[in-house]
């Protein structure tokens, strides 16, 4: 997701009393009401004008009985003139009473409406979207359009249930100037030009994605369609000016990712992978199927392709069904890249980033001191859901859940996870509970401490070799203030300089441990997590003398 945009947030932290579960967000849910599809006509760029002529078509599947309107995210026009405006709403039925204040379009359902049934409805509206839908002129001063409604701006320009927890599928049918390319989600329709030197272009999206993950970009493109990977078609779009960095870039991480994850996680869920250079952003947004990437990062031959290729796992094919819950995707992003890395480079190279994903989460607790990884009723209206806790401190979570129940069972329940939710949508809850099906233990201490629990353990400690047993003896203190936690600290014991440490296992779970562990003859050193397997903030560890006896 995107990787330059994180912003803080303060929020109220669990004990390890309280539930794995937080509450929901506070997005205001219609339970008796699923979006199913959506057909999204969009007229723009036709002109010098930013105003977008829409006509939407929306279908919703009743789940309830006694439902008498739904509601659409639709933001209504500002004080600056940008905002939508609603002309009509039809059903079959005819005309259809509406009311759009305060950024909700409320549309009266036909009489005899029952559960069970589909509803659809036409909206036209046109307006200059205030966000979501940007038109702006690219860095090579060329006019463009592109999207980006994280977390929650798809409501700036698409009328729609705009919540992470409602997918449907969807199509773009966007007629703009002929000179222009159209990219969308899902698979190409049709391109059919007409006339004025207009060309309409039509994309479908058959699996359901949630309304973030709608994506369309408008701009002169240099393309490449680089072949099969796993038999899905990878694509390259980037401007025209930029195509030998973007190509390079794009080539040079795309395909080993795609082939990783989809050989180790499962199959890929949608219909084509397009790799897309976009206006106005920074970093990347892992759009189902169509990834945008800022355009400077481009131009510098950098951008998160690993990461964002993994959202389309995590975060896009399977999502989190609550805001509170957003480290189900980027904690998975982040983690999974990282295992990409020890795929790709070396155990070496996963251990280093391992380390500075560390030294993040400990800078970032230190300004967020009550906030734990799962958020608390989350107000997504005035703040968005994203903090380095969730992306790095989620990620070290999955290190120490691999580590807590072992490499092949933690690969096992991962696969199992995607194969249960994948194109819908999981809770934490949800991940715990297949975690526990394929370790067979009792995960729920483990979820409650690191998930919400706000901090991380500090330790220091001591180590002497008793000459006498023969054992090397060490003393573990938690010196944080908060309640002890419950860990398995590696402690690695060098025999000679240069040798690799002989690696034991400590299981602490009070304010000081001390553990001993038979050896031929005095180390040369003790080194503390020597693996790189624990989240805590490491003070001192030292070599005391023996007690007097």
């Amino acid at each position: 997701m995107r990787l330059s945009s994180w912003h803080g947030t303060v929020i109220l932290a669990l004990t390890l009393a309280g539930t794995i579960s937080a509450h929901a967000d506070t997005y205001p849910r219609q339970p008796g009401v699923d979006a199913r599809h959506y057909v999204f006509r969009l007229s723009l760029l036709t002109s010098d004008s930013n105003e977008i002529e829409g006509e939407a078509t929306t279908t919703f599947r009743l789940l309830a009985s006694g439902v008498r309107e739904i509601t659409l995210d639709l933001a209504t026009p500002r004080a600056d003139g940008r905002g939508m405006t609603v002309a009509t709403v039809t059903s079959q039925a005819g005309p259809v009473p509406f009311t759009h204040r305060e950024n909700r379009l409320r549309l009266t359902l036909p009489a005899g409406a029952a559960a069970g049934q589909d509803v659809t409805f036409t909206i036209t509206y046109r307006g200059i979207p205030a966000d979501g839908l940007r038109l702006i002129n690219n860095i090579h001063g060329e006019r463009t359009a592109f999207s980006e409604n994280w977390y929650n701006r798809a409501r700036q320009w698409l009328p729609m249930i705009d919540h992470v927890a409602d997918k449907a599928t969807g199509e773009f049918i966007i007629t703009t100037r002929a000179d222009y390319q159209v990219v969308a989600n899902g698979a190409l329709v049709e391109e059919t030009d007409l006339d004025g030197g207009r060309r309409r272009t039509h994309w479908r999206q058959d699996v359901p994605i949630s309304s973030w993950l709608y994506a369309v970009g408008i701009a002169r493109f240099a393309v490449r369609h680089a072949g099969l990977v796993r038999g899905v078609p990878l694509e390259y779009w980037v401007f025209p000016q930029d195509a030998a960095k973007g190509f390079a870039l794009f080539e040079r991480d795309a395909r080993r990712s795609f082939e990783f994850f989809a050989d180790s996680v499962g199959p890929y869920a949608y219909q084509k992978l397009a790799h897309v250079e976009a206006a106005g952003m920074g970093g990347g947004t892992e759009h189902a199927s169509s990834i945008f990437y800022g355009e400077k990062g481009i131009t510098a031959g950098n951008g998160p392709v690993v990461h964002e290729v993994a959202h389309q796992w995590f975060g896009n094919a399977i999502t989190e069904n609550d805001w509170n819950d957003i480290w189900l995707s980027e904690g998975f992003a982040t983690y999974f890249t990282l295992l990409y890395t020890e795929h790709a480079e070396g155990r070496d190279a996963f251990a280093e980033g391992l380390r500075r994903s560390r030294a993040t989460v400990l800078r970032v607790e230190a300004s967020l001191p009550n906030a734990p990884v799962v958020h608390v009723n989350h107000d997504d209206a005035v703040r968005e859901p994203t903090n380095a806790l969730v992306y790095q401190k989620g990620a070290w979570i999955l290190h120490m859940l691999r580590e807590q129940v072992g490499t092949e069972t933690f690969w096992r329940g991962i696969r199992d996870y995607y194969r249960r939710h994948m194109n819908g949508t999981a809770s934490t809850d949800d991940f715990r509970q297949v975690m526990e099906q394929a370790s067979g233990q009792n995960l729920t201490w483990f979820f409650r401490q690191w998930l919400n629990r706000s901090g991380v353990p500090a330790l220091s400690g001591t180590w002497h070799y008793d000459a006498t047993a023969k054992e090397v003896v060490v003393t573990v203190r938690q010196t944080h203030t908060a309640a002890p936690y419950r860990l398995s600290l590696g402690v690695g014991l060098v025999s000679a300089a240069g040798a690799l440490p002989s690696v034991r296992q400590m299981a602490i779970d009070g304010g000081e441990t001390t553990s001993r562990f038979s050896v031929a003859s005095e180390p040369a050193a003790v080194i503390i997590d020597p693996a790189v397997s624990t989240l805590a903030d490491f003070g001192a560890f030292v070599k005391t003398p023996p007690p007097i006896r």
